[in-house]
């Protein structure tokens, strides 16, 4: 009986991959891998190789979803295969829809976890991870349509005090990949729209560049001077704090280079 392995390559280069994520791609009789889910910017695909001493498969969008994985699945019919994926496996609804159809033809599954943006964000803010609400995706607009479940995510968080963790929009295969200030202002785009004082230049954010690089630039501040900061290349996420612990605002002073005034929403 054959088995499919998804193994997490963390965030930023080949090195996020943990020691046991090697020893499962070394052992495998097939590696496939993705790289349109998420952004690695220093993956190389060959270093990849030398590391795990296997050839890697790279897939595409349309082999995973519009294909549903047939490939990688009659593959891990008969052999080990192990599925190479950027960040923590099954954080991307493609790859959970993935394992369901493989269980579902009796193919056994197991997942080697690698380090998350989820995770890897909310450390590097300071702000304390029980205290997010819903997170979501800022996406690119479609023509002039402007998406409002963002804006109306961090209202709902906001009123319930939580903090809001905004992904923004990556299409690896188009090389476009949204930036902090283009986030900001799509969402204060719909602050004009709906009024309801969730995106105000003075709004308290944070702008997080290359988690899990070994230079991740991390800076707080009103959304007027988040908007102006060069955060250099992607991927960029942002973050709406809620009411912030005296704790968190220290955080974000010492960590995030915050203004010292924040200390004055502390409740």
């Amino acid at each position: 009986m054959g088995e499919l392995v998804f193994v997490g390559l963390g965030l930023h280069d080949e090195k996020g991959l943990s020691v046991r994520g090697v020893e499962e791609a070394r052992e495998a009789d097939v590696v496939f891998a993705e790289f349109y889910t998420s952004l690695m910017p220093e993956l190389s695909v060959e270093k990849l190789e030398r590391l795990v001493a296997k050839r890697i498969s790279v897939v595409s969008r349309q082999a995973l979803e519009e294909q549903e994985g047939k490939l990688i699945l009659q593959k891990a019919q008969q052999r080990k295969v192990v599925f190479l994926v950027p960040g923590d496996p099954l954080i991307a609804t493609t790859h959970v829809d993935l394992r369901i159809r493989a269980e579902k033809q009796g193919i056994k599954t197991r997942v080697v976890h690698g380090p998350s943006i989820i995770s890897a964000v909310i450390g590097l803010s300071g702000l304390q991870n029980y205290k997010y609400g819903r997170s979501v995706t800022v996406p690119f607009p479609e023509g002039k349509s402007i998406h409002e479940t963002p804006y109306l995510t961090i209202v709902e968080n906001r009123k319930r005090g939580l903090h809001t963790l905004c992904f923004l929009d990556i299409r690896v295969e188009e090389k476009r990949f949204m930036t902090i200030k283009e986030g900001l202002q799509l969402l204060s785009e719909m602050e004009k729209r709906k009024r309801l004082r969730a995106v105000t230049p003075e709004s308290l954010v944070v702008g997080i560049a290359q988690a899990g690089s070994s230079n991740p630039t991390v800076k707080a501040g009103p959304a007027k001077k988040v908007l102006t900061y060069d955060f250099g290349g992607p991927p960029h996420s942002l973050i709406f704090p809620g009411k912030l612990h005296f704790m968190e605002a220290e955080a974000l002073i010492a960590l995030a280079g915050a203004p010292e005034d924040i200390r004055e929403l502390v409740k």
